[in-house]
């Protein structure tokens, strides 16, 4: 009987990920070390793909190719429209511990989002918010406003990130 039961479990299990990969659904959790390893792959590639006929030191003509070109600089009304500005949200306390976040934009635009604070009361308040951080960041890079998934297991994590970041964007 219990064997039936872990059936159960592995099949639904390869359900979810075959769904999950054919349909385009986003498990979390399932496959990320695929994504890191293909992230290291391509950044790797570029340096593999260098031409052999490339020598090691520079020749005097390359260094003073690329001395002799001054890179112009951005006028000031270019870096206004277009500024890049760091805001911090509201230190939010959770039951856990504080959560707070560092929010960049360009313009009106997220670019980047950095937890300045988590619970970190225990191991596994810690375990918990390195799976459940990395995948709030992403939701709020992918939807551009703080209206995000909770992440199961980290619920309070989740909503102090969340009202942390509405504090950033608020600011803005």
């Amino acid at each position: 009987m219990r064997r039936a039961r872990w059936r159960g479990t592995i099949l639904f299990v390869v359900i979810l990920t075959v769904l999950g990969a054919t349909a385009g659904l986003k498990l979390y959790g399932v496959g990320t070390e695929t994504v890191a390893s293909t992230q290291a792959t391509t950044a790797s590639a570029p340096s593999a793909s260098a031409s052999p006929t490339a020598s090691a030191a520079p020749t005097p003509s390359d260094t003073a190719s690329a001395s002799a070109t001054p890179t112009p600089a951005p006028s000031a009304s270019a870096t206004t429209s277009t500024a890049t500005r760091v805001i911090d949200g509201a230190t939010e306390d959770t039951r856990y511990g504080p959560v707070q976040v560092e929010v960049t934009f360009a313009g009106k635009k997220i670019t980047a989002v950095k937890t300045l604070q988590s619970p970190t009361g225990d191991g596994r308040s810690v375990q918990i918010n390195d799976y459940a951080l990395p995948i709030l960041a992403q939701e709020a890079l992918a939807s551009q406003s703080a209206s995000i998934d909770t992440v199961s297991g980290a619920t309070y994590t989740s909503d102090g990130y969340t009202q942390s970041l509405q504090s950033a964007i608020d600011q803005l």
